[in-house]
């Protein structure tokens, strides 16, 4: 009789925990990037965090365009510079001498969003465009909503085209990515509820 009370609640979190990989899923496959234009919402600052050059790209373009005041680019490794991380990608110089901030302390989601949240205070800004991966982005909200409750903060996904989609249970390399994510996402909202941001 044990036995199968093990088994069946065994068999339920297992089901639980496919259902909410699914929805997690869904919820990342619903994000679209938005276009870089003037019809886009004004926030005091933009934030790129760190882990892909479309972010940065899109990060500039943002900045370029009027979007906000300054561009913080956070998780930066030490020592590396704007020229190191944009690559040939040009950048006005008068971007470059007013606008944009490098954030070397962060070495995750949580430090991104301490580091971000020092640099709003220091600038007095109290919104924000958030430019990350889809798939990093349910985890970035949930991380930067607590650690800055009261700041607006509006999520501008990029969409990386290594990462499928479309049918993403037969690509290994999505699948991978997605779970880990998943976990991640978990971990960080037992963290955000339990322990605080």
């Amino acid at each position: 009789m044990m036995r199968r009370v093990t088994l069946f609640f065994g068999f339920l979190a297992v089901a639980a925990w496919l259902g909410g990989l699914v929805v997690f899923v869904g919820s990342i496959d619903a994000m679209r990037e938005p276009t870089v234009d003037t019809n886009l919402q004004i926030t005091d600052g933009i934030v790129v965090l760190t882990g892909g050059s479309e972010r940065v790209t899109t990060g500039l373009e943002l900045l370029e365009s009027g979007r906000g005041k300054k561009l913080f680019i956070s998780g930066v490794h030490k020592g590396l510079t704007l020229d190191g991380i944009v690559g040939s990608q040009p950048v006005p110089d008068n971007l470059r001498s007013c606008c944009i901030v490098l954030g070397h302390l962060a070495g995750s989601t949580f430090g991104n969003a301490d580091e971000t949240d020092i640099w709003m205070n220091l600038e007095n800004y109290r919104s924000l465009r958030l430019v990350t991966a889809n798939y990093h982005m349910p985890r970035s909200l949930l991380v930067f909503h607590a650690a800055m409750p009261d700041i607006v903060i509006v999520p501008h996904p990029v969409v990386p085209d290594s990462v499928k989609l479309d049918d993403w249970w037969r690509h290994p390399g999505t699948v991978d990515l997605l779970v880990t994510e998943y976990m991640k996402y978990l971990a960080a909202f037992v963290r955000v509820k339990v322990m605080g941001p």
